[in-house]
């Protein structure tokens, strides 16, 4: 409750650009028979990200969504915060690249931001880098600016070798505006906790609503 297909439809409905999930091994955020629900009625982009844990692995090209977004969260972890250490695991996000993009999947690794991890992820075969943005959020109120600064860099650096980008964790209302204002060509940003805490006083088409505002 709510049912999680009826409300992905209404979200799309409603200006939703795209459905991201992220199915964890003990299944406390969505269930694995969600993603299969999901993927015959979303119509928009559909991301799965998660942990490339073998059962994960298996969802991802069973699936073959839009696109799945790589995160070092382990099972252990209660959310992700932080990056791919992309140099360290070189190795495994090759090998995880080249076979969802086998299955015919776009391929996101979701890095802090440094220059040496775009870089990297790059060399690994990736699509696109998701930057890690809590730490933009946590410094956004005592100095936007300067809280925003090393993700500016590192996006520059991510265009400059055509790779994609996109963003999330911890944005919100407040401070989502800013960061696209000063990386306008991001390409996606995805947006949970926030969006469905906001959904409690706005209702989730004004919360949609809002959100889209954010990104003109």
């Amino acid at each position: 409750t709510p049912n999680v297909v009826q409300f992905a439809v209404d979200c799309e409905r409603f200006g939703a650009q795209g459905i991201t999930v992220h199915p964890r091994p003990d299944e406390r955020h969505i269930r694995y028979q969600d993603v299969y629900d999901l993927k015959k009625v979303v119509t928009t982009e559909f991301n799965i990200e998660g942990y490339p844990s073998p059962q994960f692995v298996d969802l991802v090209c069973d699936v073959k969504p839009a696109q799945v977004t790589l995160v070092p969260d382990s099972p252990q972890d209660i959310t992700s915060h932080q990056g791919w250490n992309v140099i360290k695991h070189s190795d495994l996000l090759t090998e995880l690249t080249q076979q969802f993009h086998s299955a015919g999947v776009r391929v996101s690794i979701f890095v802090d931001p440094d220059e040496m991890m775009i870089e990297a992820a790059k060399s690994v075969g990736a699509d696109r880098v998701e930057l890690y943005t809590e730490p933009y959020a946590q410094g956004y109120a005592a100095n936007r600016e300067k809280a925003v600064k090393p993700y500016l860099i590192a996006a520059q650096r991510a265009k400059k070798i055509s790779l994609g980008l996109n963003a999330g964790h911890d944005l919100n209302l407040e401070n989502l505006a800013f960061l696209h204002q000063q990386i306008s060509w991001l390409d996606e940003v995805s947006i949970g906790h926030a969006l469905i805490s906001d959904a409690l006083y706005l209702g989730i088409e004004q919360t949609i609503k809002e959100y889209k505002s954010r990104l003109i």
